[in-house]
């Protein structure tokens, strides 16, 4: 028989409170995810494909304030 992985040694909590304490512990025992660095953000993604490119000339100034 193997040992038990929590053990309450003073108390006596619910069901529901032991519940609760097991879903802390479970979810702080999964490894965070780790980003992906050579993919971009969705941010970014976004912004990469819904902006006009600036084209240089005379009076392009004008053209890059306006969408």
């Amino acid at each position: 028989m193997t040992d038990p992985v929590l053990r309450v040694v003073k108390g006596d909590p619910t069901p529901e409170e032991l519940a609760a304490l097991l879903a802390v512990v479970s979810t702080r025992a999964t490894p965070a995810p780790t980003a992906d660095p050579d993919h971009a953000s969705n941010w970014a993604t976004y912004w990469r494909n819904h902006t006009r490119p600036l084209h240089p000339g005379p009076n392009a100034w004008r053209a890059s304030a306006h969408p």
